[in-house]
């Protein structure tokens, strides 16, 4: 298990059925030696053997790189799509580009959300991210 984002909850509840399941508990594992404090799911969490926090540990395909993802666009119409991209994540470039170069990964969810964007300016069919990787779904 790599790339634990930070802030990300640990869970301690060693007694809960559904820890082995857990990515809260798995995370917990791997970075007690790293970290002296921070979030973590509470003891208010667990009711009659339920975890509110409960996330199942599953692994996603996670996106980077947005050259290809512009192809179908019309190219007067480029910069205003690359501006929707951008406006999706925030107003600054800073989130945009860390996407674009793999500092952060796109969720399925994300990259979803970016398709339908590029929906409005042309076929997405055949459009694909630079970059894919198997990673946890720590959202």
């Amino acid at each position: 298990m790599k790339n634990i984002p930070w802030g990300y909850e640990l869970c301690f509840n060693d007694n809960c059925q559904q820890r082995e399941k857990c990515l809260h508990y798995l995370a917990r594992q791997v970075q007690t030696k790293e970290r002296l404090g921070g979030p973590a799911v509470y003891p208010a969490a667990w009711e009659s053997g339920e975890c509110k926090r409960f996330s199942e540990n599953k692994l996603v395909q996670k996106a980077w790189g947005f050259k290809n993802i512009y192809k179908n666009v019309p190219h007067y119409q480029r910069a205003e799509a690359r501006q929707c991209v951008k406006n999706y994540f925030s107003n600054g470039n800073g989130p945009y580009y860390r996407y674009h170069h793999g500092e952060n990964k796109l969720t399925p969810g994300q990259q979803q959300d970016i398709l339908q964007i590029l929906a409005k300016f042309g076929p997405t069919d055949d459009l694909a991210f630079e970059h894919y990787e198997t990673d946890f779904d720590f959202a």
